[in-house]
């Protein structure tokens, strides 16, 4: 099954990344997904515009960047500015849900809606005509090296059927514990891009964890 990979840097040697990030070119990856956390709306803090900003110089890989903080209008231009090509952003995070896709559009990205695992898919469904993805979490925002949560696999189910049915081509996006074991029941569930992050960086052997995904997804 066709599908876009999008390789989670929370997940990466940063004491290498320059060499890493030339890895998952190499490898065919097409995205890389930039986990940004402010400690507010979820329980742990990352990286922000400063280190998306440098590394932007070092690849032109398409840049997923998904804001896990509170109120995300308040940042979005920043990391517009340093090179982000998509900005999702949660809808549990802001009151502000129409202005901040407006906002993101505005400044010339595309952009994503994404939902925790406990938040009703209708949540993000009634925007989908009006960003470019949609972002399913199959395990609780904020930490990586999670186990799949397969409660979520109806909602990227009934996520697929609305797309599919509205004529929609928004991409359906899974973020959470996914690995060659599983992603074949996530991609004919109907997913399209996969987030991978320990799948696709543990044991430092990139090449071979994203052809052992490439050829777990056939």
């Amino acid at each position: 099954m066709e599908y876009i990979l999008s390789s989670s840097l929370l997940a990466c040697d940063f004491s290498v990344i320059e060499e890493e990030l030339k890895q998952l070119e190499e490898a065919g990856v097409e995205w890389v997904h930039l986990d940004v956390m402010d400690g507010q709306f979820v329980q742990n803090i990352s990286f922000g515009v400063p280190f998306i900003k440098s590394i932007r110089k070092k690849t032109d890989l398409f840049f997923d960047v998904h804001l896990m903080i509170v109120e995300p209008i308040r940042f979005v231009k920043q990391f517009a500015e340093a090179g982000a090509n998509l900005i999702s952003f949660h809808v549990e995070a802001t009151d502000r849900v129409q202005e901040t896709i407006d906002r993101i559009h505005a400044l010339g990205c595309k952009v994503g809606l994404a939902c925790s695992p406990d938040t009703d898919v209708d949540a993000v469904l009634k925007y989908a005509d009006q960003v470019e993805l949609l972002l399913i979490m199959s395990v609780q925002p904020g930490f990586g090296a999670q186990t799949y949560l397969r409660c979520c696999t109806a909602k990227i189910v009934k996520t697929r059927q609305y797309l599919t049915a509205h004529g929609l081509s928004t991409y359906l996006e899974v973020d959470g514990g996914i690995n060659a074991s599983n992603l074949k029941m996530i991609l004919k569930a109907g997913a399209d891009v996969i987030v991978a992050g320990n799948a696709a960086f543990s044991g430092g052997n990139i090449g071979a964890n994203v052809k052992a995904l490439r050829e777990a997804g056939v």
